[in-house]
């Protein structure tokens, strides 16, 4: 019954016509099965019109349980001119508004626009639109891997630039996607099918890398990468980084691998199957022309005029600086050896280069010692006075884990950029 109420307070109609005089104790006609009295509605303008100056029927009273609230001997008897030209009631005579059936179209308008206007936005900056989170593409004849990193905030450092650790990582996820890319990638890490079938992985022995400038937060670097022979049992892969918008050099890298077996932890020789896997994937070409092949000595046991020595003790790798291989990843490394490094390089100087030499590797168990020895380089034409470092990473134990050679510039020192080959 409320729902009939609500239908015929929300549809006007003609107005009932007026009962008969009721004693003491009779409820009025208006006065619902709850004992409200129901509010009359106004006549109709439609109705007025189908009724043609004739009297106006009666306005339609809720039922309850079926049957009219009103008694039948209380309806007025139409004539049967007058049913003859009332029209029937119709869905489109019985629309209440047509204002608000018209705002109900306009919002709908007005939503897909919004829709519309969010699916074809276009960024200011089109470097926004690229994929970063795939996994690349083989190009150059199927001889080089490429793949796009876009900058994280919680990728940069105090200088508001992307830390070494950042680009290092961003070298080893295209070494792997490049592998996974070719379809040489079996259940280890970085391993080829036949290198998982006789337990062995992949170890770097050598990593050189040379910085020409830091990647800001939202810069989008392209990293190329590829691979290449290296005596009978290594391989060398090469990298070069560059700006995606500008095309100018970041970074440069250059690296030696060899092959270790997982049980027994020692060095293995190149199997003719897995030599066989990988050699239709060399490229000859250094990413690096002038690589610095000089030995890396032994850190001072006495202290020099031209310099300095700083120890950092107690390091010890954590559960999450493991990889796959279960051993610390080699970027890791890297950290520990600039722990030693005193705090008025870190901020006056920035990483310029570096050439690690890795001796053997860490396990989680192992408490580390990070030695660094700070020389004096001559005064270049702006006045600065450039930096370079010899680091020495070991086991409390004393046997060494990386030997390592780092170059410092001073900060705001504009290098030569480069613009790289177009591949």
């Amino acid at each position: 019954m409320a729902g009939s109420i609500a239908a015929s307070a929300f549809y006007p109609g003609p107005p009932a016509p007026p009962g008969p005089n009721r004693g003491l104790g009779e409820r009025p006609d208006n006065l619902d099965v709850r004992g409200i009295i129901a509010a009359k509605p106004a006549p109709s303008s439609s109705a007025a019109v189908r009724a043609g100056g004739r009297t106006r029927a009666h306005a339609a009273v809720p039922k309850v349980n079926g049957k009219s609230a009103l008694a039948d001997g209380e309806h007025e008897p139409l004539s049967s001119s007058s049913a003859a030209a009332q029209a029937p009631r119709t869905f489109y005579n019985q629309l209440p508004d047509w204002s608000m059936l018209l705002a109900a179209i306009t919002t709908i308008f007005l939503a897909a626009e919004k829709q519309w206007t969010l699916i074809d936005w276009k960024p200011k900056r089109p470097d926004m639109l690229v994929d970063t989170f795939g996994f690349g593409r083989i190009i150059h004849d199927g001889f080089m891997f490429r793949q796009n990193f876009s900058i994280r905030s919680y990728e940069i450092g105090a200088d508001r630039t992307a830390s070494i650790e950042t680009l290092m990582n961003h070298l080893q996820e295209t070494a792997l996607n490049h592998v996974k890319s070719a379809g040489l990638l079996g259940d280890g890490f970085g391993s080829t099918p036949e290198m998982s079938k006789r337990n062995l992985f992949w170890v770097v022995s050598q990593m050189q890398a040379v910085v020409e400038r830091y990647p800001c937060w939202g810069d989008t670097v392209e990293v190329n990468t590829w691979v290449g022979p290296h005596g009978k049992n290594g391989m060398r892969r090469d990298w070069h980084i560059r700006d995606s918008m500008t095309g100018h050099t970041v970074l440069k890298a250059t690296s030696k691998w060899v092959m270790m077996n997982k049980l027994t932890r020692k060095l293995a020789r190149i199997p003719d199957e897995v030599r066989t896997e990988i050699e239709p994937y060399f490229f000859q070409h250094s990413s690096i022309e002038d690589e610095d092949s000089r030995k890396l000595p032994k850190l001072p046991e006495h202290e020099r005029a031209t310099s300095a020595k700083y120890v950092r003790t107690g390091l010890t790798p954590r559960w999450a600086d493991l990889d796959i291989n279960q051993h610390v990843n080699n970027v890791k490394y890297i950290g520990w050896i600039l722990e030693s490094a005193p705090i008025s390089i870190l901020e006056n100087h920035e990483l310029a280069g570096m050439v690690l030499d890795y001796k053997r590797e860490c396990g989680r168990d192992n408490v580390l010692e990070s030695h660094t020895t700070v020389y004096t380089d001559c005064t270049d034409e702006s006045g600065e006075t450039t930096l370079h470092c010899e680091h020495l990473l070991r086991l409390e134990s004393g046997p060494i884990i990386v030997k390592a050679r780092t170059t410092w510039r001073p900060k705001g020192t504009k290098s030569q950029e480069t613009v790289s080959l177009s591949w």
